[in-house]
């Protein structure tokens, strides 16, 4: 499942994404990008961003690590205003989700 993007501006949001795929999931050597914890971003017209995230499992051992890890790099990407990640679990992770160079990675494929 692709990450949906709603922004005006698709360079600043290729910033974005360059920044999401420097966060790793501790537990597993791929970024939160190829593992398709990012479902949305969205930059609106003052350059607010906000992102929606996953954990592997609601139970996940980085749950109060990774996510505010993430806004703060976010916080950093030059053109930014604001950075606010949200955790959901709706629908559920899956590692169907992963992008083939992760699911490559890891051998699944």
């Amino acid at each position: 499942m692709p990450a949906i993007i709603n922004t005006h501006d698709t360079a600043l949001a290729q910033r974005v994404i360059d920044t999401i795929k420097t966060c790793y999931d501790p537990e597993i050597p791929i970024d939160i990008w190829e593992l398709g914890l990012i479902y949305e971003i969205t930059i609106d017209e003052e350059n607010n961003l906000a992102v929606k995230m996953t954990l592997t499992s609601p139970s996940c051992p980085v749950a109060e690590i990774l996510p505010p890890e993430v806004e703060q790099k976010l916080r950093e990407v030059e053109g930014i205003k604001s950075a606010k990640v949200e955790i959901t679990f709706e629908p559920p992770w899956e590692k169907e989700m992963m992008s083939e160079v992760a699911q490559l990675e890891l051998g699944f494929m």
